[in-house]
């Protein structure tokens, strides 16, 4: 049983939510499917150095596939599918941190474009060498997806979070 299984079958059992491990494969036509056919909150997890990487890998992913699609195409369903990509790393003290929460906008030309929401800052170290930050707003005040929000209720949150991490 692959992965494309699992997520095509997990459609017919009508889920509110999908959640992906980790994307790997062919599995992410069917994921990118699913959140475009009224999954919203859906997610997965996939290996990338940056928020750009990960789109790039995306659409290879869903290249590979055999599909025969246009690479207009399936950026067209990337768009249309995902919101915002939240990138974790490790960073050299060896712990871990969301480093970049960036939204998904739209297409120009043949390019994904998006924007950081959120960027973390290193501001230095303590004593035992550990690094020292903080999120930071890139001063977005509504992106893109603000009626999204709006419509599950969640705009307020979205608005402290941003004014909280603007400073």
């Amino acid at each position: 049983i692959t992965m494309r299984d699992l997520v095509k079958n997990c459609l017919r059992m009508r889920p509110e939510r999908i959640i992906v491990g980790e994307v790997r494969g062919p599995e992410a036509f069917d994921l990118l499917q699913a959140m475009n056919t009224g999954h919203d909150g859906s997610m997965g997890t996939l290996h990338a150095n940056s928020p750009r990487e990960a789109l790039s890998r995306l659409e290879a992913m869903i290249t590979m596939g055999g599909y025969g699609l246009p690479s207009r195409t399936i950026r067209e369903m990337i768009v249309g599918s995902i919101d915002i990509i939240i990138q974790a790393a490790r960073l050299r003290d060896g712990s871990r941190r969301i480093t970049h929460i960036t939204e998904v906008l739209g297409t120009e030309g043949e390019v994904i474009t998006t924007q950081d929401l959120f960027l973390y800052d290193i501001e230095g170290e303590d004593e035992n060498g550990r690094l020292l930050g903080s999120h930071k707003s890139t001063g977005i005040a509504r992106p893109a997806f603000w009626d999204k929000a709006k419509y599950y209720n969640k705009h307020r949150e979205l608005s402290e979070a941003l004014d909280q991490a603007q400073g």
